[in-house]
């Protein structure tokens, strides 16, 4: 069956449409490959774009891990010295960042313990947010995906990085800051979070 030239151009237009929805990667943060080092800073970010902050009580204690064995330990941001509540955070140079609709975070992680790992944000009103959904302890590196569509927010106290009430209607249009916490102290190789890299998939914000 031939179709028409003008309806199969408006079948093609309909599927680019369908794709844009979508938004691509707008950053990933890997780490550089060099040894480890407390606490992780700017020289440890592995992409130009981004700038490391590093919040809460035992921001300085956070840091950049690796081992030489096993062969494929990778680089990653380990909380286990903290003997506070920690979190990172990271910000795109280029501004702020549109995590509404059908943006997405992905990371590779490793909790130990009763550590679960959050998302958190910064919006560009300066409001910190943390997610209810978190990624629980696991006894191998794993791959963790969250839709911001599905989450539900509460205040972040940034100073204690502590939750406080939650907010209906938040607005991720305009985020400033995208990064991670599990609200907790570290206990060493017992009771830590690890994060090996993070993915954001958004759209620069209009």
């Amino acid at each position: 069956m031939r179709f028409p030239p003008l309806f199969i151009l408006a079948l093609t237009g309909a599927s680019f449409a369908f794709a844009d929805y979508r938004p691509e990667l707008l950053f990933r943060e890997d780490w550089q490959n060099t040894p480890a080092a407390q606490p992780v800073t700017q020289a440890h970010v592995a992409n130009p774009d981004l700038i490391l902050h590093r919040l809460g009580p035992a921001e300085a204690s956070i840091k950049k891990s690796h081992h030489d064995t096993p062969s494929d330990d990778p680089y990653y941001i380990w909380s286990g010295p903290c003997e506070g509540n920690w979190a990172v955070a990271l910000e795109w140079r280029q501004g702020a960042f549109d995590l509404s609709n059908f943006a997405k975070v992905r990371w590779r992680s490793k909790q130990a313990g009763f550590r679960e790992l959050r998302l958190i944000v910064k919006l560009a009103s300066g409001e910190w947010l943390v997610a209810d959904q978190r990624d629980p302890a696991s006894a191998d590196w794993r791959i963790c995906e969250f839709n911001l569509k599905d989450l539900r927010w509460r205040e972040l106290n940034i100073e204690t990085v502590v939750e406080a009430e939650w907010v209906d209607h938040v607005d991720l249009s305009r985020v400033a800051q995208i990064g991670f916490t599990d609200l907790m102290r570290g206990a060493r190789s017992l009771a830590c979070s690890r994060v090996d890299w993070i993915e954001v998939y958004a759209k620069a914000a209009k």
